[in-house]
């Protein structure tokens, strides 16, 4: 086997050129106090043949979500993402561009930026627009800071921000590492027994720097009373609304109901699921909080000769090099996935957007309908409407219904007591989209009875 290791056998030739005479002299300045006495503990060197080899050995037992029917969603959803969009995105002056600090050799990525700020203000109902964030995570705990930056001097209940109940796990946990060490307070706004926001004690918000709703919430309620909320907690607190991106083809968007900030998990917008990365987050404002917003905006300016011209605006320069004054902890984003959104979204145009919205919503009842035809299944919330996804409660617990239809290849939804506070081991999160067949419906509901079917069984037979 040839190794290809192109200074295999020159060690000795280039210590003598360093003027040491091993490699332990390389490292004769770190105290022996605090070397490593023996190897790690690791498997030994491998050839590229060898690593390649085990890479295809480990991916060969992944399996590929198109390649079965699939009902996970919770935030990351399988939409239909023309083949356009990856052919545009691996075009060189996207795919190699960096930050366009130099605007005069970089107009092209500029502009394309720009037009992302702009679809996304539009689809939201909001003025002003960055170039993306992270994920929808760090997308909701940057706007609870930037509103407490904003409003914590005239806010009746300073430093205290609320949230909406049920929030997941992982964007709670985000939420809670943002605000650490930071004296911000973070309570709950409480739920009624349909998923939708209390606004009978929302009132207890009244006076503090932000609310945080989702829309729609996620059991994948839409809460029709959120627009109301806006009234309720006052004009000095901040109101924040997560949504799902491809909802908003249908829905009101946010700011024309009251909404301060709108933020966001673009995915569903140029990108599949992907394994849970890389992701873009969504993040648009009004003027009151432009000057506080984390994250990069492109400006649309005339050069000297009055011409249209395109640059990165109000980046401020303590993101970058003076991190102890810094107001957010993103001082990049993710440009390349956002214009693969970019490029979906003006490929489908509002026409495809609402045709996208309505698929998703027609497999979303399709599904509901065949599971609840299954006896002894119910809906957790049955007087909502819901968008891409609904919640049942099972018989038995979520884990052994998801398991057996594994071993059905069907991958039949998400656990939420595994992702949600307080979520009872029986309820199960299923997502259905534009992707969504009336095969893999039927796979689902069959499996399903048949779960139940085996369970009544064994306990007949107990």
């Amino acid at each position: 086997m040839v190794d290809h290791l192109p200074n295999l056998g020159r060690e000795q030739e280039m210590l003598e050129a360093m003027g040491l005479s091993s490699i332990d002299d390389l490292f004769s300045d770190i105290p022996p106090s605090i070397r490593r006495d023996g190897p790690l503990d690791l498997p030994p060197p491998q050839t590229e043949e060898e690593i390649w080899a085990d890479a295809q050995r480990l991916l060969g037992a992944n399996v590929a979500m198109n390649s079965r029917p699939n009902f996970l969603g919770a935030g990351l959803y399988q939409n239909f993402v023309p083949t356009m969009v990856p052919m545009l995105a691996t075009r060189g002056e996207f795919l190699t561009a960096y930050t366009p600090y130099q605007p005069e050799v970089s107009q092209g990525m500029l502009q394309a930026m720009w037009e992302f700020q702009t679809m996304v203000s539009e689809l939201v109902g909001l003025p002003i627009s960055n170039v993306s964030m992270y994920d929808a995570s760090t997308a909701a705990a940057e706007a609870l800071t930037c509103a407490v930056r904003v409003h914590n001097k005239k806010a009746s209940q300073p430093n205290v921000i609320y949230v909406t109940e049920w929030l997941p796990e992982h964007r709670l946990s985000v939420i809670q590492n943002y605000i650490l060490g930071s004296n911000i307070e973070l309570r709950l706004l409480m739920t009624n027994p349909d998923g939708t926001v209390n606004l009978e004690e929302a009132g207890v918000a009244a006076g503090c720097c932000a609310v945080y709703v989702e829309q729609p919430n996620p059991f994948g309620v839409i809460d029709e009373g959120l627009p109301k909320l806006k009234g309720i907690i006052g004009e000095d607190t901040a109101l924040i609304v997560a949504v799902n991106a491809t909802s908003l083809g249908i829905l009101e968007p946010p700011g024309s109901w009251g909404a301060d900030l709108v933020v966001g998990e673009g995915q569903p917008f140029g990108i599949g699921p992907t394994g849970g990365g890389p992701i873009y987050g969504l993040f648009a404002c009004t003027k009151e909080y432009l000057r506080q917003m984390p994250g990069r905006i492109v400006g649309q300016t005339k050069d000297e000769e009055g011409r249209e011209a395109y640059t990165l605006t109000l980046s401020t320069r303590e993101q970058h090099i003076r991190r102890h004054k810094a107001t957010s902890n993103i001082c990049s984003n993710e440009t390349l996935i956002a214009l693969m959104g970019a490029m979906h979204m003006a490929l489908l145009g509002p026409g495809g957007i609402e045709r996208l919205a309505l698929r998703n919503v027609a497999a979303c009842e399709a599904t509901k309908r065949a599971i609840l035809a299954v006896e002894g299944i119910e809906l957790l919330h049955p007087k909502a409407s819901h968008y891409n996804e609904f919640t049942v409660k099972l018989p038995q617990s979520a884990e052994s219904a998801l398991q057996f239809l594994e071993e059905r290849g069907v991958t039949g939804g998400l656990e939420l007591a595994a992702t949600t506070k307080g979520a009872q081991p029986d309820w199960l999160l299923i997502s259905a989209t534009d992707q969504t067949s009336n095969s893999d419906i039927e796979a689902l509901a069959g499996g399903l009875s048949a779960w139940l079917r085996q369970w009544q069984w064994r306990l007949a037979n107990e």
